[in-house]
């Protein structure tokens, strides 16, 4: 849930709100930071939002759920509510076909799920086979958000659900573009086809000290 800040501004008629409303989201389209965005690059990697943008039809994209964030508490987290939380959800085209797609976003939390996270991502793959329409999935994200506890294990559960659900109805493509760690890893396996990028992607169960 978003909770606008009324405190800025002055959103006391519609037109106060609408401005408040579009800078929320030309916030959540930056990122967390341009020192985080260049450090992506400098691992020769791109932003979510780069990765899909490349992906569709010039234009086609339509972001769904841009402001969600997280409602954990402990180890910091409550001072930390960033949009999007993590993972940039949506559909669009490719040379005219409608898909469906969700991009880790590696300058937040290492692209890690957490109980929001997870929820955008159920909601996108609900929406992909209700459509009919192929789900690709670009992944850069250090797995779990362990610092929400069984939250987050619980949303990669009905990831791997929904991977079972839509084997067999709708294509299932997965693009690894980074380090993936745990359930980051073990979705992929399920779908129809992973590619990789060489010196770059790698898959893991965990890490050593788990």
């Amino acid at each position: 849930m978003t909770v606008v800040d009324e405190t800025q501004g002055d959103p006391s008629d519609t037109r106060g709100r609408v401005a408040e409303l579009l800078a929320l989201r030309e916030q959540a389209r930056r990122g967390p930071s341009d020192r985080a965005t260049e450090a992506q690059h400098a691992k020769g990697k791109l932003t979510a939002r780069e990765r899909i943008e490349l992906l569709l039809d010039e234009g086609s994209f339509r972001e769904v759920e841009q402001l969600r964030r997280h409602r954990a508490t402990g180890f910091g987290l409550e001072a930390k509510k960033p949009y999007t939380d993590g993972v940039i959800t949506g559909w669009g085209t490719v040379e005219g076909r409608t898909v469906f797609v969700y991009a880790h976003d590696f300058r937040i939390f290492g692209g890690a799920l957490g109980e929001a996270h997870a929820t955008k991502i159920h909601k996108i793959m609900d929406m992909a086979i209700s459509a009919g329409a192929p789900l690709v999935s670009l992944n850069d994200g250090a797995g779990a958000r362990i610092q929400e506890g069984v939250s987050a294990l619980a949303g990669y559960g009905g990831i791997f659900q929904r991977n079972t659900r839509a084997s067999g109805v709708i294509p299932q493509i997965s693009v690894m573009l980074g380090p993936c760690a745990g359930g980051a890893a073990y979705s992929p396996a399920l779908t129809d086809f992973v590619f990789m990028v060489r010196e770059t992607s790698q898959m893991f169960i965990t890490g050593p000290d788990v």
